[in-house]
């Protein structure tokens, strides 16, 4: 459901830049189910992708082969990231906090000596910085939904809604989070609200998963069950894989 949700979320005539894991699947989705036209833009340097599986990495091969053209990594940020020209940034997190700020660093003590060290930044704090808007796919749980994150990887809304400007930050930040629960979006202070249920998940439910007091729009909106054909597409890029 995650998944399916967040494919939608992506239309034919968006510019995305995508992250490996959860992100890749949902765009990968919704480019071979409604949005064939979608342009999937991947940080190694392949704008236009079409893989007919999951790429295991950035550097799969699959994404060159079935590329519009491949430029190099500084060109990609450069030309295309940096100026304003993509206008999707799809990311996951390890850890995410109630303005939209993004950890995949460390979790837990200091910098130095963290309990858990995570894979890092790679090019999710220029996505985070420079895409029209950023999206944001992630299982939920008190662990990964966080009062304040540990560290701040990729920029969301900081404290609210004005340090992004303050900051000179291009993009729009974090305007939608899908989860395996239900979907959130910020209020006009940056901070995420509940505006959305998975079928069958219950507002306090989402509520105990969630590591603050969280905000619960009215008119809560409820998801469309994955169709027959969204499920085939999705099990057949699984199964390639």
């Amino acid at each position: 459901m995650m998944t399916v949700a967040a494919a939608r979320a992506l239309t034919d005539d968006h510019r995305c830049f995508v992250g490996i894991g959860l992100p890749s699947t949902a765009a990968n989705l919704a480019r071979t189910t409604h949005a064939p036209g979608l342009a999937l833009i991947y940080e190694s340097g392949t704008l236009g992708s079409k893989p007919d599986r999951l790429p295991a990495s950035i550097g799969d091969g699959i994404l060159a082969e079935t590329a519009d053209a491949v430029i190099s990594v500084p060109e990609v940020f450069n030309y295309w990231l940096q100026p304003g020209r993509i206008d999707i940034g799809f990311l996951g997190a390890a850890q995410l906090d109630r303005y939209g700020n993004i950890n995949t660093t460390v979790i837990g003590g200091d910098y130095r000596h963290p309990k858990v060290r995570l894979p890092g930044a790679g090019g999710a704090p220029e996505i985070a910085a420079s895409c029209g808007e950023v999206f944001v796919v992630v299982r939920q749980s008190k662990r990964s939904f966080v009062e304040q994150v540990d560290f701040i990887t990729s920029f969301g809304h900081g404290r609210g809604r004005g340090e992004r400007a303050e900051l000179g930050l291009r993009g729009a930040g974090p305007t939608l989070v899908i989860t395996d629960l239900g979907v959130m979006r910020p209020d006009h202070t940056g901070e995420l609200v509940l505006t959305g249920l998975h079928p069958g998940i219950t507002v306090d439910g989402v509520r105990a998963a969630t590591g603050w007091e969280l905000k619960v729009a009215d008119g809560i909106e409820i998801s469309e069950a994955p169709t027959p054909a969204e499920l085939a597409a999705l099990r057949a890029l699984k199964a390639a894989s």
